[in-house]
C-alpha cells in the first residue's frame, strides 16, 4: 500500500452462495487518475465497486481505498468519497439550489454549493425545479451532489447512459475539469469511447478478475497490431490485406492504380475489438 495509490486490491473475493462473483481480484489506482473498469455484465464489476465504496462486505482479501479499509470505514473516510450512482434520487418539488444545499449540509467542509452548481453547468437552472430539468441536466445535478463534499475519489457508475450524443460530450467536459483539479475518478462504462476518451487507464474484469490494465492505446498490445488496408478492384470487389506497414502497401498500390487508390480505407483494431477479444466474445 503505498501512498501513490487511492485504491490497492489484493485477492479480492466474493461469493453469493455457490456463485463466484469475484476471484482473486487485484487492483491498483494511482491517485488523480480516470480510471476506467470495463466488464460485461455478471464480471463482477459492480460487486468490486460496491466494496470499494463500502457498500457490500467481501469474503477475503485485501482491500485499501483512500488508505482505509472499506470495510471499517467511517464518517470521516465517507467525506472524503463521492459517488454519483446511476440514479441520486427524484426531488421533484425542490430546486437545484435547494438540493444542492441540502446535500452540502452533510459534510463537515462541503464546498460553495452555488460554485458546484456553476462548475456543473447548472446556473442557468438553479432556480428550476428538478423535475423540470432534462436528462442530462438530472445528471449533472447528480454529479453536484457527488462532489459537494470535495472527495478525493469519485465513483461515476456508467454517467452517460441513455444521453444523446451532444450531451455525453458536454458530460465528458465537466468530467474532465474535474479530473484537471486533481480528483481521481473511477469510472464504470459500457461506452468504450468514452473509455478511450477520458480514461489514463483502464481494466477489463471478466470472470471475477482483472485480465488485463493498460491505457487505451496500448491494452492488448493495440498499438502493436497489424492494421486492414482495404481497398476497391476495378471489377468493383473490396479487397483486404492485414500488414505491419500499412503506408508502404498503400505506396504501393498508389504506384499500381497510377494515383488515388479507389475506396481506400486504413483501420487498426478499436478499443472495442480488443475488450471483446479480451473477454471471449467474437
Amino acid at each position: 500500500m503505498t501512498n501513490n495509490l487511492a485504491i490497492s486490491v489484493r485477492g479480492l473475493r466474493k461469493s453469493y452462495g455457490d456463485n463466484t462473483a469475484v476471484d482473486g481480484l487485484d487492483l491498483a489506482v494511482h491517485r488523480g487518475e480516470v480510471f476506467a473498469l470495463l466488464g460485461p455484465n455478471g464480471a463482477g464489476k459492480t460487486t468490486t465497486v460496491e466494496i470499494l465504496e463500502g457498500f457490500r462486505q467481501r469474503d477475503g482479501g485485501d482491500v485499501s481505498v483512500l488508505g482505509v479499509d472499506p470495510a471499517r470505514a467511517d464518517a470521516a473516510w465517507r467525506s472524503r468519497v463521492g459517488i454519483v450512482l446511476q440514479g441520486t434520487g427524484e426531488f421533484d418539488e425542490l430546486t437545484v439550489r435547494e438540493v444542492v444545499h441540502h446535500f452540502a449540509g452533510f459534510y463537515p467542509e462541503p464546498d460553495d454549493p452555488d460554485d458546484v452548481i456553476s462548475r456543473v453547468g447548472l446556473a442557468g437552472k438553479a432556480g428550476s425545479r428538478t423535475h423540470a430539468l432534462s436528462g442530462g441536466q438530472k445528471r449533472r445535478l447528480d454529479v453536484a451532489l457527488g462532489i459537494i463534499g470535495r472527495p478525493e475519489l469519485l465513483f461515476l457508475d456508467e454517467p452517460t447512459t441513455g444521453f444523446d450524443p451532444e450531451a455525453r460530450r458536454e458530460f465528458w467536459e465537466l468530467i474532465r475539469g474535474l479530473a484537471a483539479a486533481g480528483t481521481t475518478i473511477v469510472l464504470t462504462t459500457h461506452y468504450l469511447d468514452e473509455a478511450e476518451t477520458l480514461a489514463d487507464r483502464v481494466g477489463v474484469i471478466a470472470g471475477g478478475r482483472v485480465v488485463a490494465v493498460d491505457t487505451p492505446a496500448k491494452l492488448g498490445e493495440r498499438e502493436n497490431a497489424l492494421a486492414t488496408v482495404a481497398w476497391r478492384t476495378p471489377d468493383g470487389s473490396v479487397e483486404r490485406a492485414q500488414s505491419a506497414t500499412p503506408t508502404a502497401l498503400v505506396a504501393e498500390l498508389a504506384a499500381r492504380y497510377g494515383g488515388e487508390v479507389p475506396g481506400l480505407t486504413v483501420t487498426r483494431p478499436t478499443l472495442e475489438d480488443i475488450y471483446l477479444t479480451m473477454i471471449g466474445q467474437r
